[in-house]
């Protein structure tokens, strides 16, 4: 090739470089793959065509390729730095943790001045529970690019996470006075801390009708008004507009229901006492203890009893023990839990699953004999968990069904719990999971601590003291002041967890009884005593 050719040819590559990220940036996401053809049809070792095609990997969840582009980036080019950066978050959401934390050494290794990866290498660290490391990466982007939205709106999540709600209440206003119709910026405002006043709700409603035909945004604004007019106890628009909340956000998600119910069928056929002792070792690792059940029921508030506790660290809502389950299994499935996902778990090696499941939350794990894995939905495989970590902990917790359905479907989560948008469809999930575990409790008598919220929020001692004997630990006074930890939370709990145990949830759902109706007669309807 002449050096004319090759100026010619590297003229067009920056050309086409330019157009995949620009169309990348419109979500054009054909126009941007056929960019990145063309470039690396021209330079196949071209360092940053690879890093295009692991963004648009990303932006169409194409994981595979995402993967396989970045490692590329970073073969040819050791020291691209968000490349690497890329790839821990990606190994992070894997839950291959040690790899994780290789590539975010090869990150401080190279050393960057780049708002973006800061703030990416701030999002894999808070995945990690590090969430005093993440907060410096945050404020590093947000000093390096002042006023920009999104940095802002990741630190402030920081700060709500560790108990900063003033700080952050002050960032989420200035989030909104450079976007004043960002619907999650007031969201994130409205549920960091409590309303004292109609001022934000007033202004809140002016943009409802500005975003009738954005049923995300809807949500978002709908679900915070509830929330400021339930702290404002204006009961009857709050309910509408958790109502409101829920139908918008239920017209974007694809919730299969017939698939939950194979599942559930699935895991009860499958699942014996004689499959859970067949004579296969686990692992002899006393180290887990599982706090599990409905989300919203309580679960934070009996992780920060437990792990007020010296021998216990929280850990989080770790994904590790189902990541082991589809990474041993080969299961590829974006759907997280299913009657696939268990068929392939069936007859797996649990020593080997315990084995990874340990080795995969080592990093969050902490440095004491015990720790808390607080992920609500592992109630699905506690016949699993007994298999490969017989002597792990199960706390359960129990929650009256109206109080518990209604603090689903109030709540505006992320990606999971798709069931909670939909009255009818709230109250069936949660009758199927009311069954499974009276499923499990039988075949598995005197594993499973059930502990009550409602008996826990009104005499705590005496339910404290149980629960740290049933984890066989020393009782110590500090499990009775969890509310005096300072250690971060990242769930919708983050504000509430930090003052002592109270009883004004309890009978929630009393206030909101007549718009509940459905839920109340879909439970009767599955035979479950509300």
């Amino acid at each position: 090739m002449t050096e004319l050719t090759q100026n010619q040819n590297d003229k067009t590559v920056q050309k086409l470089l330019k157009k995949g990220f620009d169309a990348l940036s419109r979500s054009n996401f054909k126009v941007a793959a056929e960019c990145c053809q063309e470039i690396l049809a021209l330079q196949p070792d071209y360092v940053q065509g690879h890093f295009l095609v692991g963004l648009v990997g990303l932006a169409t969840n194409d994981r595979a390729i995402a993967f396989d582009a970045f490692q590329s980036t970073v073969k040819l080019d050791q020291d691209h730095v968000a490349g690497w950066a890329q790839l821990a978050k990606l190994y992070m959401s894997e839950g291959q943790v040690n790899r994780a934390d290789a590539a975010l050494r090869e990150t401080r290794r190279i050393g960057t001045e780049d708002p973006m990866v800061l703030d990416l290498i701030g999002t894999t660290l808070t995945q990690m529970g590090e969430y005093s490391v993440a907060k410096a990466f945050f404020a590093k982007a947000n000093v390096i690019r002042p006023e920009y939205p999104p940095f802002m709106m990741n630190l402030a999540n920081n700060l709500v996470y560790q108990g900063d709600t003033e700080t952050s209440g002050l960032i989420y206003q200035d989030v909104l006075t450079l976007q004043p119709d960002s619907a999650q910026a007031h969201w994130a405002y409205a549920t960091s801390r409590k309303a004292k006043d109609e001022t934000h709700l007033k202004t809140m409603r002016k943009y409802v009708n500005k975003h009738k035909k954005n049923p995300r945004a809807l949500a978002f604004l709908q679900y915070a008004i509830g929330k400021e007019c339930e702290d404002l106890e204006l009961w009857e628009s709050a309910g509408d507009a958790f109502q409101k909340g829920a139908e918008a956000r239920r017209s974007t998600v694809e919730y299969d229901e017939a698939s939950e119910i194979e599942m559930f069928d699935y895991l009860k056929q499958t699942f014996t006492s004689e499959w859970v002792n067949d004579g296969s070792d686990g692992v002899d690792d006393a180290s887990p203890i599982f706090v599990l059940g409905q989300p919203r029921s309580g679960t934070t508030l009996i992780e920060r009893i437990i792990t007020s506790h010296s021998q216990v660290h929280s850990a989080g809502e770790l994904q590790q023990f189902g990541l082991a389950i589809r990474r041993m299994g080969g299961y590829i499935s974006p759907i997280r839990f299913s009657s696939e996902l268990f068929s392939k778990a069936k007859d797996l090696q649990y020593n080997k699953v315990g084995e990874m499941y340990l080795q995969t939350a080592s990093r969050m794990r902490g440095k004491t004999p015990r720790f808390v894995d607080k992920l609500p939905q592992n109630y699905l495989m506690i016949p699993l968990i007994l298999k490969a970590l017989p002597k792990a902990k199960i706390v359960h917790l129990v929650r009256n069904p109206m109080d518990a359905c209604f603090a689903s479907f109030k709540q505006l989560f992320a990606d999971a719990y798709l069931h909670s948008y939909d009255q009818q469809e709230m109250a069936r999930h949660h009758a199927r999971y009311r069954d499974l575990m009276q499923t499990w409790r039988a075949r598995f008598p005197n594993q499973i601590f059930d502990i009550s919220y409602e008996q826990t929020a009104q005499n705590l001692e005496p339910n404290a003291r149980a629960l740290i004997e049933y984890l066989e630990l020393p009782w110590e006074d500090d499990c009775l002041n969890f509310h005096k930890q300072e250690r971060a939370v990242s769930t919708a709990s983050a504000v509430q967890v930090r003052e002592p145990a109270h009883t004004r949830s309890i009978d929630r759902w009393r206030k909101y009884e007549d718009k509940l109706q459905p839920m109340v007669a879909e439970l009767i309807k599955a035979g479950v005593n509300i």
